[in-house]
């Protein structure tokens, strides 16, 4: 069962990647009716979507951990004696972690470091499509904390159960 507080990062983050997508998709439409019909291209469209999409990726990265949706490869630890197993997940538990940490920091020094720059068709900074490495590093570091147990368990969450707790 999930906390409140849980519940909600869940419900947050899924509803975020959810509006990118739909965001994306409607742009995109819109932007190859435009050229199709009106022969008019949206030039900003492009730039926009592509960040949305980097974004959707690590945003959603937390998202598809708790369901065990991230490509894992399983034979060698299911040889293992179930202690051996319980051990080499402890350790790949605790890699992940350190690489989502380190990601974190880093991807701050990126976006930090981009700040000042522009993007080639908004002219926005730079720094905020790089933003996404470090909050979505971040917040898929969260989510391996608040599954941490399930995941040294190898029990993964359903989609069916996520929709209970929105409700």
């Amino acid at each position: 069962m999930l906390s409140r507080a849980e519940q909600l990062l869940v419900w947050a983050n899924r509803a975020a990647v959810i509006a990118l997508m739909g965001s994306m998709a409607i742009l995109v439409f819109v932007n190859v009716v435009s050229r199709y019909i009106f022969n008019h291209s949206i030039i900003w469209v492009e730039e926009v979507t592509q960040y949305e999409m980097i974004w959707v990726t690590y945003l959603g990265a937390g998202l598809a951990l708790r369901e065990g949706r991230h490509v894992a490869l399983d034979s060698l630890q299911d040889l293992l004696p179930q202690s051996l197993r319980r051990m080499t997940r402890i350790i790949v538990w605790i890699g992940m972690f350190a690489f989502l940490i380190a990601l974190t920091v880093l991807g701050f020094m990126m976006s930090a470091f981009t700040w000042e720059h522009e993007t080639p068709v908004l002219n926005m900074r730079a720094g905020i499509p790089y933003l996404a490495i470090p909050i979505g590093a971040l917040l898929f570091a969260l989510h391996l904390v608040l599954i941490a147990r399930d995941f040294i368990e190898k029990r993964f969450e359903h989609v069916e159960d996520l929709e209970a707790y929105a409700e």
